[in-house]
């Protein structure tokens, strides 16, 4: 085995797997599908709803439940660490934080087993020069630009 770990908790429903990483993600995936079943049995709890940073879209979408690895191969961003990073970004976005960083890219990659970034702010620099990104507030944000490349609208 590759020693790869996971370890997720969604109330009643948890996932805990070693192995490969491949293979992880695909036991992920199933899960996370069947957990609005199983949640859904329960008594409803409805999570805050963040306002939307500038330029970002609407809200959080809350059937967002896609992996990272899964998002960045649907995205096609794998070779290129620039896109890579505004997948992350929008990966991240979705899934309901509004102040967007750097270190909230990098840490989202790390935490999800992906491969790094060798210069996080540079990659930033760069898709704000692409017009993709707005830096704001100590963050930034995705650009309608960024988003339409993205492929949201």
């Amino acid at each position: 085995m590759s020693g790869t770990k996971i370890e997720v908790n969604l109330g009643p429903v948890s996932f805990s797997g070693e192995g490969d990483q491949t293979w992880l993600a695909e036991q992920l995936e199933k899960v996370l599908s069947a957990a609005p079943a199983v949640l859904g049995a329960q008594a409803p709890v409805t999570p805050p709803t963040p306002a939307a940073a500038p330029g970002a879209g609407a809200a959080a979408d809350a059937t967002f439940t896609t992996s990272l690895s899964s998002y960045i191969k649907e995205k096609g961003g794998e070779s290129n660490q620039v896109d890579r990073f505004l997948i992350t970004a929008d990966w991240l976005r979705r899934r309901g934080v509004n102040k967007l960083t750097t270190a909230a890219v990098s840490k989202a990659l790390t935490d999800n087993h992906q491969k790094r970034l060798a210069n996080p702010a540079d990659c930033l620099n760069k898709n704000v020069s692409k017009g993709l990104c707005e830096k704001a507030d100590g963050g930034f944000y995705i650009s309608p630009e960024g988003l339409k490349k993205l492929g949201h609208a």
